[in-house]
């Protein structure tokens, strides 16, 4: 007989029943209840973020039969769910499907989302692609509010801020948010608005790399090659108890590039070098091909060539809601004592 989609939906939920009872005990409502690509139908992934039930197709569009059967499905446990799809199978992963205006409204109310404790603002739609929170890296906040307290943080291409708000939430002394989009930063300080935070969060509007040579002590020329840079933010050289770094695969600016694949030392020295003596330096790689202990050989030789060898390492998995097949999730996250 074959595997139906009702199938393994349920197959996928009733091996998540002791992670949801805990996420739930600890007043998490934001977690992923269908990881496609390790459970059968790749490319589909169902997330609930409080209310929303976040349904997205990144390979085939979803039929309208089979989106009433998800949501026939995740009816039966989780009752009164706003139930939104964003169907991103073209080359470039953008949101395609258009919505009736009943929909639209649904999928552009502002929503609150709740994890380890910390609320976060969601919205199924927005100016931009992908959702306002990372599920996948909740591994990384869960440590991040476990090592913060009473330390000076730095939280770079910080999105919309969720490691630096769960920083400020676990008692860090002072957070610093680098991103280049405003936009960003305005959800991040949304976010310290819901949690009462405002004192200990700063956002710093930058490209990263102009950022990071300030803070480093490497300096950031304002005129390269007799052409002069675009405005960027006057910052002293600075040093952090804890640096987490979540660069994306690619981007290219004048400031310089972010190539995960090919030169992550280009982003994670200045990094390092904006961590104290002592201090952690949090490293992200999402990038799937990317072999996990090649990228920490590569890590480690950048950080012996900086003179700033690293202490002690821990990777940081992602945790049961985002099951790997080969015990290689495509988010490696690597705890380092530099």
């Amino acid at each position: 007989m074959s595997t139906t989609l009702t199938d393994l939906l349920n197959a996928a939920l009733a091996n998540r029943s002791d992670l949801l009872a805990k996420l739930h005990g600890e007043k998490t409502n934001a977690y992923r209840l269908f990881h496609g690509s390790a459970e059968g139908e790749a490319g589909l992934t169902v997330d609930r973020y409080g209310d929303l039930l976040l349904v997205q197709s990144f390979h085939e569009s979803l039929t309208p039969e089979e989106l009433a059967e998800i949501e026939a499905f995740y009816a039966r446990d989780f009752a009164g769910l706003d139930v939104v799809y964003n169907d991103r199978s073209q080359s470039n992963s953008r949101i395609s499907n258009r919505l009736t205006p009943e929909q639209i409204v649904i999928a552009e109310t502002p929503r609150i989302a709740q994890e380890l404790g910390v609320d976060y603002r969601i919205q199924a739609r927005h100016d931009g692609q992908d959702p306002w929170l990372f599920l996948d890296l909740r591994a990384g906040r869960r440590r991040v509010m476990q090592e913060a307290k009473g330390k000076t943080v730095l939280n770079l291409f910080a999105y919309t801020c969720g490691v630096g708000i769960a920083a400020a939430k676990a008692g860090a002394s002072l957070v610093t948010n680098v991103d280049f989009a405003e936009s960003s930063l305005l959800v991040g300080k949304e976010n310290s608005r819901l949690n009462s935070l405002g004192h200990t969060l700063r956002y710093v509007e930058s490209d990263a790399f102009a950022a990071l040579r300030q803070y480093s002590g490497l300096g950031q020329a304002r005129v390269v090659r007799g052409k002069r840079l675009p405005p960027f933010p006057k910052l002293e050289k600075t040093q952090f108890d804890l640096v987490f770094l979540d660069p994306p695969r690619y981007s290219k600016s004048i400031f310089g590039v972010v190539d995960l694949v090919n030169d992550y030392p280009a982003v994670f020295k200045p990094a390092l070098l904006s961590t104290r003596e002592g201090g952690t330096l949090i490293c992200c790689n999402n990038v799937a091909s990317v072999d996990r202990q090649d990228w920490y050989d590569q890590l480690q030789r950048s950080a012996t060539k900086a003179g700033r060898p690293i202490r002690e390492m821990e990777w940081i998995s992602p945790e049961a809601d985002f099951p790997s097949t080969d015990g290689k999730p495509p988010l490696k996250i690597a705890l380092l004592r530099v």
